[in-house]
């Protein structure tokens, strides 16, 4: 809710400059990045209960805390105490502690959906709070939304009993490493990377382009953003679908990373009321293609049981772009104007089209959580290995579970059902 209104409002402190404006915006990305992995992993020590209630009450108390701020810099320090709340990966681990494994699929889909759905809601909703209660109206919202999130979580979520030390949704540090040099889960963390940091130094400059050049009050810009997101999401929607049905994901990718870099490239250098939304509104259809696409991809092309260290690098990777896009933005927007902030993000962009060329096009692979029972790890992988559809097992020595990537199209689930962890 801050990102589509926090430009218009920058006035209201003496001290903002375009440079705090972006560092403000960016903050919490930093904050998220350096905690999401290890609040995971101290979750798996304390428990998920701790860990998601205290993120939230530190999110509560950034929310306050910019909300009562009367400068850029107390605005930063209430943003970066709202960052800290970094419980994404936790949260996702929980959902493997009280889900089967038939059901995870969903669950995490339903997950997913709802982040999409908020984000959509919250572009909305930012503008009216704004316009109705100011700035700080918009905080004291998110302390509000914060509590409401402890109320739901004490009331409503089932305690865990036991956690789950599931490779496929914790993070593992002794992973870290080898995932950074895979090369294509290395080129997906460097895409997310350039995505939010898009979108973030984007955001520095679109409600100002809006308010100012396009005549649009701020009162009247949730229904801008309700037009250019909805008609984003439905313009992607056919192409995101038959990219799947006939295995062109590939093309898809690159034309979307093409037309966000596009649209970047016209906008630093033309701009006009039937242009800019034009652009706006390829921007946001690339952009809803890509945030659909990047961690699907990356779920089919993480080694076996990889799965908890390999999204957790690709959040840490998805909040420092925040950071970087908002800071960076700032910095153009002094030094440069806004079609200077247009050109550097078109730039970045088009490095990562480069480097998307190169990628090669992901198979319909998934990942099978099997219990190994009393078996001998040999034995047991000898007989996996044969069932045709496994691409790869992992078996960890000490653990009661084996990982299995298996294609989805050719796997003999007959024969890997009794194998499957119920849990």
């Amino acid at each position: 809710m801050v990102l589509p209104v926090l430009v218009l409002y920058q006035g209201d402190y003496a001290d903002a400059t375009p440079f705090l404006l972006g560092l403000t915006l960016g903050i919490y990305g930093l904050t998220q990045a350096i905690l999401q992995i290890p609040l995971g992993l101290l979750s798996d020590r304390i428990g998920r209960a701790p860990v998601i209630i205290g993120g939230l009450i530190m999110f509560v108390l950034g929310s306050v805390v910019a909300a009562m701020a009367d400068s850029m810099q107390g605005l930063i320090f209430g943003r970066a105490l709202q960052g800290m709340g970094a419980i994404a990966s936790t949260l996702m681990a929980m959902v493997t502690d009280l889900t089967s494994e038939e059901n995870r699929t969903k669950a995490m889909a339903s997950i997913g959906a709802s982040i999409g759905l908020s984000f959509m809601l919250a572009m909305i909703a930012g503008p009216l709070i704004a316009s109705a209660m100011g700035l700080s109206g918009v905080f004291w919202v998110t302390a509000l939304l914060g509590c409401i999130g402890i109320l739901v979580f004490i009331v409503l979520v089932p305690r865990v009993v036991q956690v789950q030390r599931n490779r496929e949704t914790l993070a593992d540090l002794n992973q870290i490493g080898l995932m950074l040099k895979q090369p294509t889960l290395l080129r997906l963390n460097l895409g997310i990377f350039a995505l939010h940091l898009a979108l973030m130094a984007a955001f520095v400059v679109i409600p100002t382009l809006l308010s100012d050049q396009l005549g649009i009050s701020g009162d009247n810009l949730w229904w801008v953003y309700l037009a250019l997101l909805g008609g984003g999401f439905v313009a992607m929607l056919p192409v995101m679908i038959l990219g799947e049905k006939y295995q062109k994901q590939k093309l898809a990718f690159v034309a979307a990373i093409g037309c966000m870099t596009v649209a970047m490239f016209v906008l630093s250098s033309q701009q006009g009321a039937p242009l800019t939304l034009a652009m706006l509104l390829l921007f946001f259809a690339a952009f809803n293609l890509l945030e659909a696409t990047l961690p699907s991809w990356l779920s089919k092309a993480c080694p076996a049981g990889s799965r908890g260290t390999a999204m957790g690098i690709y959040s840490t990777s998805q909040f420092l772009g925040a950071f970087v896009g908002g800071t960076l933005g700032g910095w153009s927007l002094q030094n440069y104007g806004g079609e200077g902030v247009f050109l550097l993000v078109a730039v970045v962009l088009g490095v990562w089209w480069l480097m998307s060329l190169s990628l090669k096009s992901p198979r319909p692979l998934q990942t099978l959580v099997l219990q190994v029972g009393e078996m001998e790890h040999r034995d047991f992988v000898k007989i996996i290995s044969n069932i045709t559809g496994v691409e790869d097992i992992l078996v960890v020595k000490g653990e009661a579970l084996a990982y299995a990537k298996v294609d989805k199209k050719t796997v003999d689930m007959s024969s890997i059902k009794p194998y499957l962890n119920r849990n």
